[in-house]
């Protein structure tokens, strides 16, 4: 049945209604919802009607999710959606294009022009290529299926043809991401194939010395280097500098995943942890996290186009492409691809370097006060110091008698924040990441009147809201 402008009104007048409904509630509802309920149903033989659709949206579906677009969830490392880039995923939509190759629309112009702006907000070369992915573990995936046809080449392999039989390759790293461990093993290395290098003290960040000792001692003669522009706990930054030096010295393949850490290079003035960046034979960034667009947007960039080209690309006849640039499906995993470059486009086209920039500095003021808070307190203890924008901190058990596992469930429970656990030097601890546009100072505020209370009993062993 076709579109009509009555059908459209109807529908747009739906989705305005669910989206006043949900953000309306935002600040107000439980920040997780920790114990969902769903009626089981049947598939529908006959469907329901719009209207019956609508209401259970409404009634059954939206008070079952979680409040992550509000200011007060800071589990993982979870953007919210601006209100420019949620108007552009609308119209990602709305439009439907595939964005699989060039020829037939002006959205594969615009990814391409998003790519270029993406180099150009961090600063990166112009020589990096690549491709909008879902996020972080697909982009780290095509870094571990770039890398192994890399060195595939250079041990007469074409892997992407014939697999990695006989392929003689070391991995190393100190502090590698769950999403990159995960992705050796879909590449075909295995997810325990990489050597630990030792890390600097009281850090996530790799010794030099330790990797220098490392590369000279392996007997394999290509070698892959995993670095990290912020770990994801302690947001530490290898010595990107040194780690380069190193892998040009001993021909080794660097790959830094920088899913949220690359964004520390918009503070103004301030010299960037992450100088060397730009010598990587590949980078992961993601979009979803820090630049708050919505999920699903990661990005992949590399200094070895072709080579990305040579994993991904398959032949057919129908897929055939004549374009200036090779086609986006021969650069990724999917054939099929969303318009996912287009919020971003809209976000930077919208806010400039400069309202980027200021929301990634506010979040980080944020994350020191938070801090500040906890070091000060009586009743926490602040692990390390915060040098971005995430806290780790964990009870004081002579205040509150609970281990930082049970601590953090019973702040969640209280639904006014939401808290992911960590690990620091072995020790269970609770991590607090702040990358929402929409936090804001009070909600600050409300955290640590939340934690306080806590530990003054006001919450104790609470039932979970939702």
């Amino acid at each position: 049945m076709k579109y009509s402008p009555e059908k459209n009104t109807k529908i747009l007048s739906a989705l305005t209604d669910q989206f006043e409904q949900f953000y309306a509630n935002l600040d107000d509802k439980a920040v997780a919802c920790l114990s969902p309920t769903m009626n089981e149903q049947d598939i529908p033989v006959n469907g329901v009607s719009f209207e019956k659709l609508h209401q259970l949206i409404s009634e059954e579906v939206q008070p079952n999710l979680s409040a992550s677009n509000g200011g007060r969830y800071w589990g993982f490392v979870t953007g919210g959606a601006n209100p420019v880039a949620t108007y552009a995923d609308w119209l990602v939509t709305t439009f439907n294009q595939n964005v699989s190759k060039g020829g037939d629309s002006i959205a594969t112009a615009i990814e391409h022009q998003t790519l270029k702006w993406i180099c150009q907000l961090f600063d990166l070369p112009s020589s990096l290529k690549g491709v909008f992915t879902t996020g972080a573990t697909a982009a780290n995936l095509l870094a571990a299926v770039t890398a192994r046809q890399y060195i595939g080449k250079h041990q007469g392999i074409n892997v992407a043809l014939e697999g990695m039989r006989n392929l003689d390759v070391s991995i190393f790293s100190a502090t590698p991401h769950a999403s990159m461990v995960k992705s050796l093993g879909m590449a075909g290395f295995g997810q325990n194939s990489w050597n630990k290098i030792d890390c600097l003290a009281n850090s996530e960040a790799i010794d030099l010395t330790a990797l220098e000792a490392s590369l000279s001692s392996s007997q394999s003669p290509h070698k892959i280097v995993i670095a990290s522009a912020a770990t994801v706990t302690g947001t530490d930054y290898d010595d990107l500098l040194g780690v380069s030096a190193l892998c040009k010295q001993h021909k080794a393949w660097l790959h830094v995943d920088a899913a949220f850490g690359i964004f520390e290079r918009l503070i103004p003035d301030q010299e960037t942890q992450s100088k060397g960046i730009e010598f990587a034979d590949s980078i992961t960034l993601d979009c979803h996290k820090w630049l708050n667009v919505p999920y699903d947007c990661g990005l992949f960039l590399t200094q070895h186009p072709a080579l990305l080209k040579e994993s991904c690309e398959v032949y057919a006849p129908y897929l055939a492409d004549d374009d200036t640039h090779p086609a986006f499906m021969t650069l990724g995993i999917e054939n099929s691809r969303r318009f996912r470059a287009f919020p971003v486009w809209a976000t930077i086209m919208f806010y400039g370097k400069y309202g980027i920039a200021t929301n990634i500095s506010k979040n980080i003021e944020q994350a020191k006060k938070f801090a500040n808070w906890i070091e000060t307190s009586s009743s926490y203890e602040l692990i390390k110091p915060c040098k971005l924008n995430v806290v780790l901190f964990k009870p004081n058990q002579n205040a509150i008698p609970l281990d930082s596992n049970a601590c953090m469930i019973e702040l969640n429970k209280t639904g006014k924040v939401f808290l992911t656990p960590g690990q620091w030097q072995g020790e269970p601890i609770i991590r607090a990441a702040l990358s929402n546009w929409n936090t804001s100072n009070e909600d600050v505020d409300k955290v640590i009147h939340t934690l306080q209370l806590l530990a003054d009993k006001k919450y104790e062993l609470s039932e979970p809201v939702c």
